[in-house]
């Protein structure tokens, strides 16, 4: 780097330049030339004639006069005064280049510095557009499921109002069949009653033909034999001969006829219930399941009071015998067996079971109320009793029902209000013959 001083005689001006902006400067003003190497820069000094300064200067003023002239020891001095602001000079200068250097180098930190802060900007503003797309991306994206959850859900709407249009029409239907059905069912029950009747006066007048009257006597004696509590006691008695028997409600004066097996498992078996031939009705009201109906020497319902009574007295088991329409024979049979009383609607309670009827048991535990057509205690709002006919201890119209409509041989298949026992033969099988029967499990 070269540096170039120009000094005017008698002045203090001070012109310093590196460049060679200034050669024309220095062609019209110097005669003399002085250089001086300092580091990697030099520094020109030129020095004009003394007939080219004022006369009056701030280093010379009193050693020379104005027009006198200049010596040898004179031009030293002044020589020396130069050189000694030169130097001055010079090193306010190296200071300067310092203080630049310096300068110099925190421009080129702070530009290197503003250079990394615009990138980090630029990067953070290409992240914020980035997630601004993805922001966009994702509000179309809800926006396109909002519309499509708004079909779907207009869809299930119009669905649901489908649905309950069809079932307002398929409760229409089904009160119209239920209609059918009681009218059906008190239609089926006249037929059976005449058929009952007529079966039974069948029946009198060829016993009146082929019966002895001594055999007759016998067997009226037999039927007008002495009162018992169940058909247990009257064989403990020793009356072992199946037939009916008179038996007398517990607490109470009033008897009642039965039928006793004497002959099954060891026999003193109370008979509650027989289903046969589809003789007797069995779609009947409260009363007269509480009271019992049918004729024991065929088909029958001993009598909800009366099996209630009984079963409050001591533990009684239950054993349920059936028959189906191809010659096949099971039963259930309960370890403990009873009824509760009226105000607790005949509840039902049953436990241990064993047999070959099935090995869960077919009428619903824990124990339900028992229903009639006139008494409705399910737990359906379909009313078990008027749909399926019978009285029974219906849950939801459960697995069971053998107080159910008879239905004769190949009728009896795909019938769900037929005589049902669901662990042995299905729910639409109607079974040819039931028996159900109690006696003290002392016995």
């Amino acid at each position: 780097m070269q540096l170039t001083v120009y000094f005017f005689w008698g002045c203090s001006v001070f012109l310093a330049s590196g460049y060679n902006s200034f050669s024309k400067s220095m062609e019209t003003i110097g005669k003399k030339q002085y250089q001086v190497q300092h580091g990697s820069c030099s520094y020109t000094f030129l020095l004009p004639e003394t007939d080219n300064c004022r006369s009056s200067t701030s280093y010379v003023s009193n050693a020379v006069q104005r027009d006198a002239p200049l010596d040898y020891d004179d031009s030293v001095q002044r020589l020396q005064l130069l050189e000694n602001i030169m130097e001055n000079n010079t090193q306010w200068l190296m200071k300067v280049l310092n203080q630049t250097t310096r300068l110099e180098l925190q421009l080129l930190e702070h530009s290197l510095s503003t250079n990394k802060l615009e990138r980090q900007i630029s990067d953070q503003t290409n992240e914020i557009t980035k997630l601004q797309e993805k922001n966009s991306f994702l509000e179309k994206r809800v926006l396109e499921m909002e519309d499509k959850h708004t079909l779907q859900l207009k869809s299930i709407k119009d669905e649901k109002d489908q649905l309950q249009v069809l079932v307002a029409r398929q409760n229409s239907i089904i009160e119209e069949l239920e209609k059918q059905l009681v009218t059906a069912t008190v239609n089926n029950s006249v037929l059976q009653k005449q058929q009952h009747d007529l079966m039974e006066t069948v029946h009198n007048l060829l016993t009146m033909i082929s019966t002895p009257n001594s055999a007759k006597n016998n067997f009226i004696a037999k039927e007008e034999q002495i009162s018992f509590k169940d058909c247990a006691e009257a064989f403990k008695s020793g009356l072992t001969t199946s037939g009916i028997y008179t038996l007398t409600v517990p607490n109470t004066a009033q008897e009642q006829k039965a039928y006793c097996d004497m002959e099954t498992g060891g026999g003193g078996w109370t008979v509650i219930q027989r289903r046969e031939d589809g003789s007797v009705d069995f779609h009947r009201t409260w009363k007269e399941y509480k009271m019992g109906f049918g004729d024991p020497a065929g088909e029958y319902w001993l009598g909800n009071e009366f099996v209630s009574q009984l079963t409050n007295q001591k533990r009684y088991v239950l054993k349920i015998h059936l028959k189906d329409w191809e010659g096949n024979e099971a039963y259930s049979l309960y370890d403990h067996f009873s009824l509760a009383s009226e105000e607790l609607k005949y509840r039902i309670y049953l436990k241990g079971l064993t047999g070959t009827a099935g090995k869960i048991s077919s009428i619903s535990q824990p124990g339900n109320d028992f229903s009639t057509k006139d008494a409705d205690n399910d737990k359906c709002i379909c009313k078990c009793s008027q749909m399926l006919t019978g009285g029974w201890w219906f849950d939801a119209c459960g697995p069971s029902n053998l107080n159910g409509m008879y239905y004769p041989l190949r009728q009896n298949n795909n019938k769900f209000n037929g005589i049902k026992w669901y662990y042995w033969k299905g729910s639409g099988y109607s079974l040819k013959a039931t028996t159900m029967m109690i006696r003290p499990a002392d016995f």
